[in-house]
């Protein structure tokens, strides 16, 4: 016979491991809304290399200067997003919030294609990164990987504390470390030179505009006890194979190294 482990919440309700495997692996609706999110992706390259031939603003305050580039940060930055980008898709389970968080989404990434649009910006990241160690590696490849434009207002912030937010709703003690999460990610920006600080306030400001207008009116009372207490395990499996992730890449820097 075949035990499921679980686990007693101070009010009786019993979570099992079971449940919590089933959650991780259950079939996610694909509606209209979640294509259109994700064809909206690719524009984000071609919105860069449209920047790229054109005049380029940077809207550099006296903060922006004063902040060191500090490599170390390129790992919470990778991480942490990495994190909150995932994160709604396990926890967020009703049919009508999912639907009210990908249209936060959606509305974030509309305004801040518009703003690219009309106000090109370039990051003020340095020529060359120097230095050697795992995090010097990390940031060349964020560097890489992401092309120094479309910086105003940050697509990554905003995402970041929409996802937050998301969670927010369902769990409020997990949706505060969320929040947490996405304000290092926000300071991450910073330090690796991904963007100003303008970008970090205005990214802010469209994730609250679009919590405002999608997420906050969604009463809790509509999210079952069962999911709400499901919430913090899942955080701690979504951790642990963005964990596993950083452990990969660590790996693939190693065998870098030494080849």
């Amino acid at each position: 016979m075949i035990h499921d482990s679980s686990t007693n919440t101070s009010d009786g309700i019993r979570i099992t491991w079971g449940a919590v495997r089933q959650t991780l692996i259950r079939p996610y609706p694909v509606t209209a809304p979640m294509i259109l999110l994700v064809t909206l992706v690719p524009f984000y390259l071609v919105i860069a290399g449209r920047a790229r031939g054109s005049a380029v603003h940077m809207p550099e305050m006296a903060l922006d200067r004063l902040l060191p580039l500090t490599p170390t940060w390129a790992l919470v930055y990778g991480a942490l997003y990495a994190f909150l980008i995932a994160l709604p898709v396990f926890v967020v389970q009703q049919k009508e919030m999912i639907r009210r968080t990908v249209w936060a989404y959606i509305t974030v990434w509309s305004v801040a294609y518009t703003c690219f649009l009309l106000y090109p910006t370039v990051a003020p990241r340095p020529d060359t990164v120097t230095g050697d160690g795992f995090a010097v590696w990390g940031l060349r490849f964020l560097y890489d990987a992401d092309p120094p434009y479309n910086c105003f207002p940050s697509i990554h912030v905003a995402h970041s504390f929409v996802s937050a937010l998301a969670c927010h709703r369902v769990h409020r003690i997990l949706g505060l470390v969320t929040l947490s999460c996405a304000s290092l990610v926000a300071i991450s920006t910073l330090f690796t030179k991904q963007h100003y600080v303008a970008d970090v306030i205005v990214g802010i400001f469209l994730a609250l505009a679009a919590n405002a207008v999608f997420l906050r009116n969604y009463s809790r009372t509509n999210i079952p006890e069962v999911d709400r207490r499901l919430a913090p395990v899942l955080a701690l499996c979504v951790s642990g194979i963005v964990g596993l992730g950083v452990v990969c890449f660590w790996v693939a820097y190693q065998l870098k190294a030494w080849g």
